[in-house]
């Protein structure tokens, strides 16, 4: 079984896996589930993410479920050297979000 990514194009996250995989000839089979119709609730979605949320990418037994993710475990199939400077990037954007802190005023 290859790389599975389950998607909804006019989620922009979705959008950013969807066009990072076609730009570097990763191939994969796009599932498409529909938010507007609810699709991300059914029982069979929730078995591949509990959360409910896409984008999600599965391969084999192995699941990720964030959009931040889904790219980093694309870009190592794409670049297996591309992990090197992960961490510090990580580091730099925090540890759990892709999106920066709100500064209090």
């Amino acid at each position: 079984m290859g790389l599975e990514l389950y998607l909804d194009l006019l989620s922009q996250p979705c959008r950013a896996v969807y066009i990072f995989a076609k730009k570097n000839g990763i191939p994969f089979e796009l599932h498409t589930v529909e938010l507007l119709k609810g699709q991300n609730l059914s029982d069979a979605f929730t078995q591949v993410n509990s959360l409910k949320k896409v984008p999600a990418l599965k391969d084999g037994n192995f699941t990720l479920t964030e959009s931040l993710w889904v790219l980093a475990a694309k870009s190592s199939k794409a670049d297996p050297s591309w992990l090197h400077g992960a961490s510090e990037w990580r580091q730099q954007w925090g540890r759990s979000s892709s999106r920066r802190p709100m500064k209090s005023f």
